[in-house]
């Protein structure tokens, strides 16, 4: 504000100018002296008693006392306002106070209209309405009633800026205690002021002000006291639950407290509230002493809980607790590993060491709810403390023991344990106190038990795992070699190899330069005289499909039959070795290896699967550590067993030669049998590997097969293709053994008068079998034989394109057969039907490619049938490039047409038709 202070004029009276006050008018600015904000400030510093003198001092100053905002502060400090029973308070008090208005307007709107009814009937009643209206001028009742309200307003004494609650204590420092404040209010309902408070908009002053009112005397008076005897609460409150419940009330209220010296009157209270703390402990421990159980310790124990939540008396009861001090009499980690076999642990002392603490922990949660209240929980904290100095010093005693046995023992040991440790959580029994997750807790409680344990633990596992396999696969392979060097020892043993140099050549020349047949009645190891260097009999249970397999053979069976006479030339023992070694194609990896490694894999799992159970960091390490062992099953499994036995298969394979074989009476080309039945092992120890994958990883959550990304599915895949790749080039060179043998049998079996039959003496060629010749059936069993023995056992595109590969290459050994032949017209029937034979089982395959080259085949060999007075037809036919759907060409017809018994005889004829229809090949 400002104001106009007026210059002191002369003392004679001049006329001056009009203007000449203004002039020497001065402004002066009046402004407070500190900013509303800056005041607003101070006033939360102040004490209550002050901060209520500073609003008597203006209207201005009451107002920023009076303000909610600063009063609801100091309940929140307390925890005694709740803005949403604040909210749901005031909207109901607007509802009552919008309802009440409401009716007002109702019932002045009823009146309203009674009195205007009255008014009518009046003027409608003349002069006998006149007489009923009166209007009162003085009603005796009414003043009567109003002066004694004006009595009582008198009368009552002024409160000024006091409000109820502050009003019942004497402001001034002439109070009778120390502090200067009286005890007006009631003792007993000091107790529960603070559970009393309400939440209400604009009343927050009038409810801190109750607060204060009870306990601020006894506040400063005990912040005040030199001794524990001079507090006026102690005297006041006799009982201990009382004493309690009132200091854990001023401990309460003194977060309100923000006045200058707060720090210090704070430590005064607690060190107040300590000393009776210890009194009361010292009291319960006497109780806990004399087993005074439902008297003593459960009295103390609710008077520790009133004053603080009672966690002196918890942290007493645990380490006093005789299960703390007793501990040794559990059980001794080091019975585990005695009396035990090389490699095995023994899990019943453990068991009875958790099944011991488990009966102990559940008679004490009876104990705790017969002394602690039932809204605070005790065994939790117990099952803390006996995790940490009684179980975990079990489980580490014993690991280190285990670890130095042998890295087995320490496996078995920290899964089994771990196993126990669980079911030893779920075997424990919540307390009244004990909160939903009683048993989560638990689990959490021993799950943090074993997490030290659990890196440690993983790399082991996987290590060991690493070693067996190796181990288990290396031992296989150390059979098959010393089985092969006995082998090979055996057959060479009675070769004199000094005169094996001087005849080696000649004994070669003898053998490899004799008619087929002839070798076949020598009785050389290629014999079937001698059984011992021939391949063994292909049972017909060879060619069923894998499902009738039991097992692959194991190294060393072989050779538990007696051996017969070893060869004396180096030649013959050569060929049996080579013999051997086909046999032995079918054992080169076996399904009992595979089974091993997989069993070993699964006990791996099913410990190391434990741990995912952890959860967070330690359980999400667990579950990788799983794929790294399904992932090292695959690759010792795979490139270390499949692969190479694969490998070893198609070199062995890659020796055979049909023509060194005497026997060929036997069903199917035995080591391409012994092949596909290492193929169908290989299939089922896929399938094997699919099933555990499916029940152990994917069942067990330890995996998801949907996940492109994840390692496990990656070398999963990997796995499948090295499998596939390696039967891909095993058929690949089964198929050049099988078209091998195929032309073996087509150049030793077939006759030259199959397609061209002698005449008799009168010239007549007489036909009695017009079926196929025994070479067509011969071709088409065996082969068919060979290819439906992978049917069921691999994927159906390598089988489609296998079947194809063995068509097209059967074409061009029959192409190259037909080419070497003589047929005469009369056995062109005899070729016709070996050609159709041919063509039905090719029909079978159900591949239109193969069916095409062997209806163009079909289509080819009519044109042996043709009689040699119709060459024009023949040139017709070998010109016709559409008759063979484009797969033989003009000249290669021409060929096919040498073969003719008669071509020398209508070879003109043709040759000339031929260029007369514009066809010339030669």
């Amino acid at each position: 504000m400002s104001s106009f202070k007026r210059a002191p004029g002369s003392g004679e009276h001049t006329r001056q100018h009009v203007l000449s006050s203004l002039r020497v008018t001065q402004i002066i600015n009046s402004k407070p002296v500190l900013p509303a904000e800056l005041i607003a400030t101070i006033l939360d510093y102040l004490p209550i008693p002050d901060l209520l003198r500073f609003a008597r001092t203006s209207k201005r100053m009451q107002e920023m006392v009076y303000d909610d905002t600063r009063w609801i502060q100091r309940l929140k400090s307390m925890g005694c306002w709740n803005d949403a029973e604040a909210r749901q308070r005031f909207e109901e008090a607007m509802r009552r106070k919008l309802e009440a208005q409401r009716a007002k307007e109702a019932e002045e709107a009823r009146r309203a209209g009674v009195g205007l009814n009255g008014s009518v009937n009046g003027i409608a009643g003349g002069g006998d309405s006149e007489r009923k209206i009166s209007v009162t001028l003085f009603d005796a009742g009414w003043e009567e009633e109003k002066q004694r309200k004006s009595l009582e307003h008198t009368s009552r004494p002024r409160q000024g800026t006091l409000d109820s609650g502050f009003d019942a204590m004497t402001l001034s420092p002439s109070g009778s205690s120390r502090s200067g404040q009286s005890f007006s209010l009631d003792p007993t309902m000091a107790l529960k002021v603070l559970m009393r408070a309400r939440s209400i908009r604009g009343f927050a002053r009038q409810e801190y002000g109750k607060i204060y009112g009870a306990l601020a005397p006894y506040y400063f008076d005990l912040v005040k006291s030199t001794s524990h005897t001079d507090p006026v609460l102690f005297r006041t409150y006799r009982d201990p639950e009382h004493q309690a419940q009132m200091l854990s009330q001023l401990k309460i209220f003194a977060k309100s407290d923000f006045a200058q010296g707060w720090h210090d009157r704070e430590e005064k209270l607690n060190s107040m509230v300590g000393i009776f703390e210890n009194a009361v402990l010292r009291e319960f421990e006497q109780g806990y002493e004399t087993n005074d159980i439902d008297g003593q310790m459960k009295r103390y124990a609710h008077v520790l809980f009133t004053l603080n939540g009672g966690t002196a008396g918890i942290d007493s009861f645990i380490h006093n607790h005789p299960l703390m001090l007793d501990k040794e009499k559990l059980g001794n980690p080091a019975d585990c590993l005695r009396d035990t076999a090389p490699g095995h642990v023994s899990l019943q002392p453990s068991h009875d060491f958790f099944r011991g603490l488990a009966t102990a922990l559940n008679g004490e949660g009876l104990i705790v709810d017969r002394v602690f209240p039932p809204t605070i929980d005790v065994l939790m904290p117990f099952l803390d403390r006996v995790g940490e100095d009684i179980i975990s010093e079990y489980v580490t005693s014993l690991f280190d023991e285990a670890h130095e046995s042998s890295i087995e023992v320490y496996l078995k040991a920290v899964s089994g344990v771990f196993e126990q440790g669980l079911q030893f959580a779920q075997s424990l029994k919540p307390t009244k106190g004990s909160q939903p997750n009683f048993q989560e807790e638990c689990s959490r409680i021993v799950t943090r038990i074993f997490e030290p344990h659990v890196d440690l633990y993983l790399q082991e596992e996987l290590e060991f795992f690493k070693r067996k396999s190796d181990a288990e696969v290396e031992a296989w392979e150390k059979r098959l070699s010393d089985e092969e060097q006995s082998t090979e020892s055996f057959f060479m043993a009675n070769v004199n190899r000094q005169a094996v140099k001087r005849d080696f050549l000649t004994s070669f020349k003898k053998v490899v330069m004799m008619p087929v047949n002839v070798v076949s009645t020598i009785p050389t190891p290629f014999g079937a005289s001698k059984p011992a260097t021939a391949p063994a009999v292909v049972s017909g249970d060879a060619l069923e499909p894998p499902t009738s397999r039991s097992g692959t053979p194991v190294p060393g069976e072989r050779s538990t039959s007696p051996r017969p006479e070893a060869p004396s030339t180096e030649l013959a023992a050569k060929a049996a070795i080579m013999n051997s070694r086909l046999e032995g194609i079918r054992s080169l990896f076996s399904i009992e290896v595979a089974l091993n490694l997989i069993h070993t894999a699964k006990s791996s799992l099913e410990r190391a699967a434990l741990f995912v159970k952890l959860g967070g960091q330690s359980g999400e390490e667990s579950r990788e550590q799983c794929e790294n062992i399904f992932i090292s099953l695959l690759q010792i499994l795979g490139n270390r067993h499949i692969k190479t036995g694969f490998d070893k298969a198609v070199n062995h394979l890659s020796s055979y030669n049909p023509r060194e074989v005497g026997d060929h009476s036997r069903q199917g080309v035995e080591p391409l049998v012994t092949f596909l039945e290492l193929v169908n092992v290989g299939d089922l120890i896929q399938q094997m590997v699919d099933v555990f994958y499916l029940q152990e990883m994917v069942s067990a959550k330890l995996s998801d097969r949907d996940d492109f990304l994840s390692p496990a599915v990656k070398e999963k895949k990997r796995f499948e293709q090295m499998l596939d790749e390696r039967v891909a080039a095993g058929l690949n060179k089964g198929i050049d053994v099988l078209m091998d043998e195929v032309e073996y049998i087509c150049a030793t079996t077939q006759l030259p008068t199959d397609f061209n039959p002698a005449a008799t003496a009168d010239g007549v060629v007489q036909i009695t079998d017009i079926g196929p010749s025994q070479t067509a059936e011969k071709i088409v069993e065996i082969v068919s034989s060979h290819t439906s023995m992978l049917t069921g056992s691999t994927d159906k595109n390598m089988l489609d394109v296998f079947n194809q590969e063995v068509g097209l290459r059967l074409f061009t050994a029959l192409c190259k057969h037909l080419k070497r032949q003589r047929i005469s017209v009369d056995g062109a029937v005899k070729l016709i039907s070996d050609i159709n034979a041919y063509y039905s089982y090719i029909a079978t395959l159900k591949n239109k490619t193969l069916t095409q080259y062997f209806s163009a085949l079909r289509e080819l060999s009519q044109i042996y049938l043709i009689s040699p007075e119709h060459a024009k037809e023949i040139a017709t036919i070998i010109a016709d490039s559409d008759r063979y759907y484009g797969t033989f060409r003009a000249e290669e017809v021409y060929e096919f047409a040498e073969r003719r018994a008669d071509w020398f005889t209508i070879k003109r004829e043709v040759e000339r038709a031929m260029y007369g229809i514009g066809c010339g090949v030669m």
